[in-house]
């Protein structure tokens, strides 16, 4: 059965996918859905960048969580909204474990091909390393 659904949101064509993807589930389970945005800080920088870019990044994450709650307002089920700092994958992966997530959502490409070639792919890695099912949304 599934009671808790994480919903991994990054604005992309394809978030919006998932967004709707996961509000059907919720409904259709009866479950609690749980959108979760993350503001990924740079790889390498100094002290003093590093909290301008996290800053800008969590002012761009509650825009994102804006938006999630305008596309699931007349939705009928109960949603928690949360942003994480981190890399996205693990910040995903360590979020679902914590809240006792039964499945997780996520798009299928929100980055560009280069960033997916240097980063890799998001949604491989949650496939990789989640503790539950995992539902990927391709645009």
């Amino acid at each position: 059965m599934i009671s808790k659904i994480l919903l991994a949101y990054d604005g992309s064509e394809s978030a919006e996918r998932a967004l709707a993807f996961a509000r059907d589930l919720a409904q259709r389970y009866g479950a609690r859905l749980h959108v979760l945005t993350v503001a990924r800080p740079p790889d390498v920088a100094d002290d003093v960048e590093t909290e301008a870019i996290v800053e800008g990044g969590l002012r761009q994450c509650r825009r994102r969580i804006d938006t999630a709650k305008t596309r699931l307002a007349g939705a009928t089920v109960e949603v928690q909204y949360d942003v994480a700092v981190g890399h996205p994958a693990e910040q995903i992966v360590l979020y679902a474990e914590r809240h006792g997530i039964d499945h997780i959502v996520v798009g299928h490409r929100g980055h560009t091909l280069f960033e997916r070639w240097l980063i890799g792919s998001v949604a491989r890695q949650v496939i990789a390393y989640a503790h539950c099912a995992v539902t990927v949304v391709r645009r």
